[in-house]
C-alpha cells in the first residue's frame, strides 16, 4: 500500500477505499507534552516505579493520547489537507490494549461512508473506520471517525 497521498476531496472519496499512515514511535515527550498540555498527571502515565507495581508492568499512554495520535495519523497522510472542514466526532472508539513508550504506532482507514449533506452544498460526511496497532500488529485504538469535506470547486 502506498504512503503519499494528495488531498481528497468529498468527490475522490469511496465507500471501501483504504489508506494506510507511515508509522511513529511514542517517546517520554509525547508522554511529558500530553501530561502537560491536559493537566493529566496521573501516576499510572508518569511515576516509572508506581506504573510498574501495576497490572501493565509500566508506564502507558493516556487514553485520550492514544486517540490524538490516530487523529494525527489521519492527517498526517495528507488526505485531509486543507479539505476536512470538520472533525465531527466518533459513534464508537475502543482501546483494546495499552500504549507504551517505545511502541511503534501506525494506523489503516478504511471509507464505511459517505453522505450528501442537506444543509451543505460546499461539504459532504466522509467516515472512516480506523484500527491503529503497534509494531506487534495488537490493536491499541479502534473507532470510527467522521469528518466534513470539502467538495471540488
Amino acid at each position: 500500500m502506498a504512503y503519499s497521498y494528495e488531498p481528497h476531496h468529498y468527490e475522490d472519496f469511496e465507500e471501501g477505499q483504504e489508506f494506510e499512515s507511515v508509522g511513529r514511535t511514542v517517546t517520554e515527550a509525547d508522554f511529558v507534552v500530553h501530561s502537560a498540555l491536559s493537566g493529566d498527571w496521573t501516576e499510572l502515565h508518569t511515576n516509572k516505579e508506581y506504573a510498574e507495581e501495576s497490572s501493565f508492568d509500566g508506564r502507558i499512554a493516556h487514553g485520550p493520547m492514544t486517540f490524538v495520535q490516530a487523529t494525527g495519523f489521519v492527517y498526517r497522510t495528507g488526505i485531509v489537507e486543507r479539505t476536512a472542514f470538520a472533525f465531527l466526532g466518533m459513534n464508537y472508539m475502543d482501546l483494546p490494549n495499552p500504549v507504551y513508550i517505545g511502541d511503534t504506532l501506525s494506523l489503516e482507514m478504511e471509507v464505511s461512508k459517505k453522505k450528501e449533506v442537506s444543509s451543505r452544498d460546499d461539504a459532504g460526511l466522509v467516515v472512516f473506520d480506523t484500527v491503529m496497532t503497534n509494531q506487534d500488529e495488537t490493536v491499541v485504538f479502534e473507532g470510527d471517525m467522521k469528518f466534513l469535506i470539502k467538495r471540488q470547486e
